[in-house]
């Protein structure tokens, strides 16, 4: 294991590890007031994360907690270098995931609205804070935490791997969504560029394909999208949770803003493609006063569908949202929304057998009545095609290479 420093982390369970020089490290049973940061992260405050801690994987029965005195000894130590209240940039890494298959079927006890999925990435460096799919960084041994926003998976033989699969007689062309779990669309795509690739081969296939995004380098792919939707194989849903930037700034700190997403909407639109708004999550007590605004910008954009999700915490996402209210928003708030949330879940953070992205109660109905009075006066939601697998055609790689393997 991993080598621990003794001066700035404690182990809130009675146990003994072992780092790679087989060194013992026993640390006793600790009292709650001996925690300086639960959960906290050895480096502060870090620069444009949406987490502020890095709580403990779900499998594992250890967790990690900064001491109070580490963070002095931090502070003294950034005022006697002149940076005190800088946040410290903690650099991505990107490790590669050599996974044999790239199309997946989503279980059929899922309550989503789709079958099968590509995702080219794992983790996403948007850093929504909210995102309910950071607990699933814990099954590659990661926090949902900061872990999730600075560890990422990436896929480079997704689009070989695509082709390969969609050549498969047993493929029959359904619809794929890309990507349920992580913004195909995030900084890393830059640099990388594999959805770029899958949607090639999917463009070249007329297989249908939506993806979910908060970022405005789905532009860069508009050709493809337009190329897809003249088939109606493509479209695109752009997720805005508030239109105030400097809240958006915070609760997703890596993506675009929400002036630059209703740009997006209008482009796409212009070029053909069909976009659809989620207003997700709504947040009770924060951003759910906005969604009637959103739905008129939206549509004012060009968006002519729309669905909307009420705000989820599953596993530690509970701990990482609290921990982000108590940073960002005044106390009295920050009970208002905390208590507003209960209410529309059964008196807890989050209860899976509700309506996962709909919740109960008053607070619940009132969202869903808003949402069907205001998408009827925007004139939304009256096309409701699903997309058309009529003009998938199947590769044929008879005696050919992968796609995308090089030549010797």
């Amino acid at each position: 294991m991993v080598a621990i420093p003794e001066s700035s982390i404690c182990l809130c369970f009675d146990r003994i590890l072992l780092d790679s020089m087989q060194r013992v490290l026993i640390v006793f049973g600790m009292r709650d007031e001996d925690y300086g940061y639960r959960d906290g992260l050895l480096e502060g405050e870090v620069h444009r994360r949406g987490a502020g801690i890095n709580p403990g994987n779900r499998f594992e029965s250890v967790r990690l907690h900064v001491l109070g005195e580490e963070l002095d000894r931090q502070w003294v130590e950034r005022v006697e270098e002149g940076t005190e209240g800088e946040p410290v940039r903690v650099q991505r890494q990107v490790f590669t995931d050599k996974t044999k298959t790239i199309i997946n079927q989503v279980s059929r006890t899922s309550d989503v609205p789709f079958d099968w999925t590509v995702n080219p990435y794992r983790g996403c460096e948007h850093g929504c804070i909210y995102c309910f799919a950071r607990p699933f960084h814990e099954y590659l041994g990661f926090s949902c935490g900061l872990d999730f926003e600075t560890k990422l998976m990436a896929k480079p033989e997704a689009p070989d791997l695509l082709l390969r699969e969609m050549a498969s007689k047993r493929w029959k062309g359904e619809p794929i969504v890309m990507s349920a779990i992580t913004d195909i669309y995030q900084p890393i795509e830059h640099k990388m560029g594999i959805a770029r690739k899958c949607l090639e081969v999917m463009a070249e296939h007329n297989q249908p394909v939506t993806t979910m995004t908060k970022g405005a380098m789905v532009l860069r792919d508009v050709d493809l999208w337009s190329k897809l939707a003249k088939v109606n194989a493509g479209r695109v849903t752009v997720t805005l949770v508030t239109l105030d930037p400097d809240l958006a700034a915070v609760l997703e700190p890596r993506a675009t803003t929400p002036a630059g997403r209703l740009r997006t909407i209008r482009e796409l639109t212009d070029a053909g493609v069909p976009v659809t708004v989620n207003v997700a999550p709504i947040i009770p007590g924060l951003t759910d006063m906005e969604m009637p605004r959103i739905l008129k910008e939206a549509s004012r954009a060009g968006a002519r569908r729309a669905a909307w999700v009420l705000l989820r915490l599953p596993y530690q996402v509970k701990d990482l949202f609290l921990d982000w209210l108590s940073r960002h928003v005044h106390p009295e708030r920050a009970k208002k929304v905390e208590s507003l949330i209960r209410q529309s879940r059964g008196g807890k953070l989050y209860r899976a057998n509700d309506m996962r992205g709909r919740g109960n109660g008053a607070i619940a109905e009132q969202l869903s009545q808003n949402f069907d009075v205001f998408t009827r006066r925007y004139g939304m939601n009256r096309d409701v095609r699903p997309l058309s697998s009529a003009h998938f055609r199947r590769p044929d790689l008879s005696g050919q290479l992968g796609l995308f393997e090089q030549g010797e």
